[in-house]
């Protein structure tokens, strides 16, 4: 996971709360959209696909494509359609206990 950000944030004076993405805690704005906060924190690659492992990230921001699915509190979810709230606790989708690696 990368620590600089080719993105930037519009608004900095927005309350941060501490979520857990892939082990490493982030200090994400409150209420903003989950794709857009952890790209701004650097995190690029939200997932692998299951067949060659390529990774994939946030492509439509509106719910189409399925790039950004991330898994939250072990739930599988779209990251563009997500909100940022306090204690989530994320991961890549299918990274959790893989024994066939």
């Amino acid at each position: 996971m990368k620590t600089a950000s080719p993105f930037r944030e519009l608004e900095t004076d927005v309350p941060r709360v501490r979520v857990r993405f892939a082990g490493k805690d982030l200090m994400l704005r409150d209420g903003g959209n989950l794709a857009a906060e952890l790209l701004a924190a650097g995190v690029l690659s939200f997932r692998q696909t299951p067949v060659s492992g390529a990774e994939r990230g946030p492509f439509c921001m509106m719910g189409a494509c399925f790039d950004c699915l991330v898994e939250i509190d072990g739930v599988t979810r779209q990251a563009c359609m997500s909100e940022v709230t306090a204690g989530m606790d994320i991961g890549m989708p299918g990274t959790e206990g893989d024994v066939d690696a």
